[in-house]
């Protein structure tokens, strides 16, 4: 389920980006996809948070799924004949974006639900890592299917794989409720009082606001995987075959960071894992800006990949450690929103100055930023280089 819903997920990502920049030739354009995914998804996380921890986060996930299908396939049945436009695109992102989103906080959710407390730092790290392995299928896949056919392809597949993907979350033998209850809306407070109180529990948390945070001061500053066409274009002046590869290197070298995580899975000082992989991101970020090769390239962007998979996998497990199960959904959508919001920001960030300034200018400036970023938040955010896990 993860693994073909993860590759689904890449060939959108890619396949979007990339017919943008083929149809407009603008850098500015593709960045745009970060506006139009940060509209729709702050709304839709807080929203898919709470319905995590209200209704069956199965049957949740099944019709996110299915209808990121149905936009998919409408995609690329416009593409076949000509109708597509880059409205329509963002369009499809939008509401692929919202999708996503809806699903994501009811699968973290389930997790905890079907994994001993005990073993959910390896949980983590093993579902990253399952992420990842198909986020090297994904753009290899990406790859194959634009030299050996056309982005119309890259839809219709990504759309066939995402409603595979609908029907696999029921057939988990667990029960998708918040503990086990069912049919009890009516004892539930509302909506908009189960969000409200998420906020606060996240809020007054020690740990999870410090975390957040660090995550959102590096990625805003460099995330690059939405415009991963004008990254390869700019700095190796290649097409989609080098955005294929980039995105398979990075993904590689993610998976290694997920056995990393594993590795280090006794350790309790988890909160100094995270900044010690932030300080190593921003380092190699740096590097991947002064890359001339596209081997040497990828070798970098593989190394990113490592030290964001440790951040990743620290934080889920923080995150589902420290929070009930009725709370969960909120507080793992919150999470995700901290992220996503901070990737969207990120994207318009990157492709604004890659198309000022350049590519490897832009990588080189988010690499000072985020050991900036890093540093600054373990001076102020103390709590995060004191957290040490029960096991």
């Amino acid at each position: 389920m993860l693994i073909i819903g993860s590759i689904a997920f890449w060939m959108r990502i890619l396949g979007t980006a990339q017919w943008l920049l083929e149809e407009t030739g603008s850098a500015y354009m593709v960045g745009l996809i970060g506006v139009v995914q940060l509209i729709v998804q702050l709304p839709m996380t807080l929203w898919a948070g709470t319905l995590a921890d209200r209704v069956d986060r199965k049957r949740l996930m099944s019709l996110a799924h299915g209808a990121t299908g149905v936009s998919l396939v409408t995609l690329g049945v416009l593409s076949s004949t000509n109708a597509l436009t880059p409205a329509l695109v963002y369009v499809g992102i939008a509401i692929t974006a919202g999708t996503h989103m809806l699903a994501s906080p009811a699968r973290g959710a389930l997790l905890a639900a079907v994994v001993p407390e005990g073993k959910l730092m390896l949980a983590s790290s093993t579902d990253t890592a399952s992420a990842n392995a198909a986020a090297i299928a994904g753009p290899l896949l990406f790859a194959g299917i634009v030299l050996t056919a056309d982005l119309t392809t890259v839809f219709l597949t990504a759309g066939f794989l995402a409603l595979v993907n609908a029907i696999l979350p029921m057939l988990l033998r667990v029960d998708g409720h918040v503990a086990g209850k069912q049919g009890e809306a009516h004892d539930k407070p509302s909506q908009i009082q189960q969000t409200r109180a998420g906020l606060r529990y996240v809020g007054s948390h020690p740990i999870l606001p410090g975390l957040f945070l660090l995550d959102v001061g590096i990625t805003t500053a460099s995330f690059y995987r939405e415009v991963l066409p004008v990254i390869a274009l700019g700095l190796f002046a290649g097409g989609a075959s080098a955005t294929g590869m980039l995105g398979a290197a990075n993904s590689a070298g993610a998976i290694l960071g997920s056995f990393i995580a594993l590795a280090l899975a006794g350790v309790r000082a988890k909160g100094m894992l995270v900044l010690y992989a932030s300080f190593a991101y921003g380092v190699i970020l740096f590097g991947f800006g002064i890359a001339t090769t596209l081997l040497g390239g990828m070798l970098m962007i593989a190394l990113l990949g490592a030290a964001d998979a440790v951040t990743v996998a620290v934080r889920q497990t923080t995150v589902l450690l420290t929070t009930p199960d009725e709370m969960r959904g909120r507080a793992y959508a919150l999470m995700i929103l901290a992220a996503q919001t901070a990737n969207n920001i990120g994207t318009i960030w990157v492709g604004f100055w890659a198309g000022a300034i350049g590519a490897g200018n832009t990588m080189v400036m988010g690499g000072i930023i985020s050991i900036t970023a890093t540093a600054v938040i373990w001076y102020v955010w103390k709590p995060i280089g004191r957290y040490r896990s029960a096991g």
